[in-house]
Formats: structure tokens, C-alpha cells, sequence
């Protein structure tokens, strides 16, 4: 079935929209980590910059009674490998305190699917913090490998410390560009 066809009465699956910003995208996105204070125009600014880039970022919206529920991204890469295939990273799945628990989780990991799948992706990742990691197993994902990374940004917050940890390595050794 559709996904937008199995999501509880009054809420709407759709693709971001520049108006979002006053729709709480923002807010929503802090349920999931630190975002910064941004400005409507650079908001303005990265969503341009983003919808120009075409065929890479696919960002869905779930909205209800006006105000963004939930969201999550598909980031397009370009391969070598594989006949020059595609991989799709999903990224900042995130659904606002009020509205978890109703599947908004599951239905934006199965639309983004779909998106890839439609896109021609080969497969999708999504990589995660231990402590998010048996949602993500309960929706039907597979525990593929282990995520290495390098921190290139000294980070603002506990984000890192608090959401990597077993089975993910982060190095913050190296350069740092100071924020």
C-alpha cells in the first residue's frame, strides 16, 4: 500500500516546503539533535541551495494541524561502483515528542525507501547512535556493519558523547575547524 494511505486520520506525508520553516521543521529537527539558531533567510538560503542541487536531496514532511510532525531525508550519492549506482543515506529521521508512537517513524523510513528505490538507489543507509538503534532494527532494518567516522567539527553540544557509542568509533583527533 501507499505510504501516505496508511498514516493515522489528519496527518499528511509530503516533500519539504520553503514554509516549513514556519511550520516548526526547525523544532521538529530538535527532537533529534542540536540545530543552531538559524535566521528564516538562511534558512531560505540553504533551501535553495539544496532544491538546486537536483537529484540529490529528497526531504519529506509529515504535517498536522498545520505544524510539522515529523521528517527525514534521503541524500543521494554518486558511485563508481556498481555501474555507477546510486546510494541513498537517510538522514535526520526525527518526529516531534507529541506524535511519537504512532508509526510517523516507520512511515518516513518507508517513504524514503520508496524514493530511493524510484530514484534507482541500490540501497539505502542510515547511520545511528546505539541508543536509536532498536527502533531502527524494529523497523525492519538490518545491522549491516559498524560505522567508523572522524569528527571534523569541534561539536557544540553532548550530541556526540551521548549518541555514539557502542559499536561506532569517532576520532576527534586531527584538524578542527573552530565554529
Amino acid at each position: 500500500a501507499d505510504v501516505t494511505s496508511t498514516l493515522p486520520t489528519g496527518f499528511t506525508l509530503r516533500p519539504l516546503e520553503k514554509a516549513d520553516f514556519q511550520k516548526g521543521y526547525l523544532d521538529c529537527l530538535t527532537v533529534l539533535t542540536w540545530v543552531g539558531d538559524l535566521s528564516e533567510a538562511e534558512w531560505n538560503e540553504r533551501y535553495d541551495e539544496m532544491a538546486a542541487a537536483k537529484g540529490t536531496y529528497y526531504l519529506l514532511a509529515i504535517e498536522h494541524a498545520g505544524r510539522i510532525a515529523g521528517t527525514g531525508s534521503l541524500v543521494v550519492e554518486r558511485k563508481f561502483i556498481h555501474g555507477r549506482g546510486l546510494v541513498g543515506h537517510v538522514e535526520e529521521i526525527s518526529v516531534a515528542k507529541e506524535h511519537q508512537g504512532k508509526g510517523l517513524g516507520l512511515k518516513l523510513i518507508q517513504a524514503l525507501d520508496g524514493v530511493g528505490r524510484s530514484v534507482g538507489c541500490y540501497k539505502n543507509i542510515l547511520n545511528c547512535g546505539a541508543k536509536n538503534e532498536p527502533f531502527y532494527v524494529r523497523s525492519a532494518l538490518d545491522t549491516y556493519s559498524h560505522l567508523v567516522c572522524r569528527l571534523l567539527l569541534e561539536k557544540k553540544t553532548n550530541f556526540v558523547a551521548s549518541n555514539l557509542n557502542s559499536g561506532v568509533t569517532c576520532s576527534p583527533s586531527g584538524p578542527h575547524v573552530s565554529l
